[in-house]
């Protein structure tokens, strides 16, 4: 009982972030749009919250396997109110490079504070799911992703929205004390032990991991950068600057995107044919849906090329994105949602926290590469050039996850459990 109440509160406390944390990356996308930031500038705005996602998952995992999970959650969550409280005070007076600078460090901290939540609620899923269960880790692994989701893309509309009625500082300013009222809450209802391992690991095993994580992490790199060279800058400019869609009906389509992404990635387990093992059906999964996710970017490029040479209201560019990128997501999301149950699956549970931020380090490296070829392909190569780059770079996962073991040496991997 204990466990699943540590499990609701770290659910609850991951689930407000999230929401902070999509409207923060619209507000920041938007606002910054009106200044007459280019393209490639507001990419660069996101570049250094990539940037320490990539060091604070490689570096969280360490510390949370040392001295627990309960200081790495509450660490991230008062640092995304201490970045929402910078952003406050940013003054559009100041010259452009001292603003450029401002937000990037504030986006930094903000980065840092994603990663430590995310980490941290992740690893707790290992802790709470019996060690042969490996249906019930799947599950448990695809609702809070799913969920996850579904609710950044709340955060996304709720981003647009808040533009649109309290404007840029107000919103901060709101959004930061409600996340306050949440870190009071998780700091005082979970246990300080939560997550330690049982042996202090040497800072040197950050980086000795067996091959089959170092695999995943690699697909997963090279998943998230295809997903972010359109989604940071591309689209959402796309949609404002070329086809004259407002901060609430691009903040709205996002938010409708990721929802329906958190859904697909919740109900994921339904998708995907289990084994006995948890790893052989799994791993072939992971395979089957890259290849399939490599071909919709290259679809919608073809479709986008047909307009103006067929007469289909259909084909107008507005409905090739929306109907394309549903398509990118549905796939894109059972295709995470299997690389997130497998790390779970390969990783030991006194060295969850460790494995589980070497992933998501990997995670934000990709994460970071898509956001700067994000603002640099749709400068200078357009929408075409980004849905171009994400397919290539989905190409790149599915030959890595070629790569992985199919099955655990002493099961059968050929019988399915629940």
């Amino acid at each position: 009982m204990t466990d699943l109440r540590n499990y609701a509160v770290v659910t609850a406390a991951y689930w407000t972030f999230t929401l902070s944390d999509g409207a923060l990356r619209m507000l920041v996308l938007l606002h910054f749009y009106t200044l007459g930031f280019t393209p490639f500038q507001l990419a660069f705005l996101f570049l250094l919250y990539e940037f320490f996602g990539v060091v604070t998952n490689l570096l969280g995992g360490w510390v949370g396997s040392r001295i627990g999970i309960k200081i790495t959650l509450c660490a991230g969550l008062a640092l995304q109110v201490l970045a929402l409280l910078m952003l406050s005070g940013l003054d559009d007076r100041w010259a452009l490079l001292l603003s450029i600078a401002y937000v990037v460090v504030a986006q930094g901290l903000s980065g840092v504070a994603k990663d430590l939540t995310k980490m941290s609620s992740k690893s707790v899923i290992k802790l709470v799911v019996p060690e042969d269960a490996h249906g019930a880790l799947f599950k448990w692994v695809a609702l809070l992703t799913g969920s996850k989701n579904a609710l950044k893309g709340v955060g996304f509309f709720l981003g647009g929205l808040l533009l649109g009625t309290l404007g840029f500082v107000a919103a901060l300013w709101a959004m930061a004390t409600v996340l306050g009222l949440a870190l009071a809450f998780t700091a005082g209802m979970l246990p300080g032990t939560l997550g330690q391992a049982k042996e202090k690991e040497k800072f040197s095993r950050i980086f000795s991991k067996t091959p089959e994580i170092n695999l995943l992490s690699g697909a997963r790199f090279f998943l998230f950068g295809a997903r972010d060279v359109w989604f940071v800058v591309g689209v959402p400019i796309f949609l404002y600057g070329t086809l004259n869609w407002t901060f609430t009906q691009v903040g709205t389509f996002l938010a409708v995107w990721v929802i329906g992404y958190g859904v697909v990635q919740a109900a994921a387990p339904g998708f995907v044919r289990r084994s006995a093992d948890g790893r052989s059906a799994e791993t072939r999964a992971a395979r089957l849906w890259a290849f399939v996710l490599a071909l919709v970017p290259i679809a919608m490029v073809l479709v986008l090329s047909l307009e103006g040479r067929v007469g289909a209201a259909w084909l107008a560019p507005g409905w090739t994105i929306i109907v394309g990128l549903g398509v990118f997501g549905f796939v894109f999301a059972v295709n995470s949602s299997v690389h997130s149950y497998l790390i779970l699956a390969y990783t030991e549970s006194d060295k969850v926290a460790l494995n589980v931020g070497f992933y998501y380090m990997a995670n934000a490296g990709g994460r970071l590469v898509g956001t700067l070829l994000s603002g640099l392909t749709y400068q200078f190569a357009g929408l075409t050039g980004c849905l171009l780059t994400a397919s290539a770079m989905v190409a790149l996962s599915w030959l890595i996850a070629l790569a992985l073991p199919a099955a655990s040496a002493d099961v059968d991997a050929a019988v399915p459990v629940d």
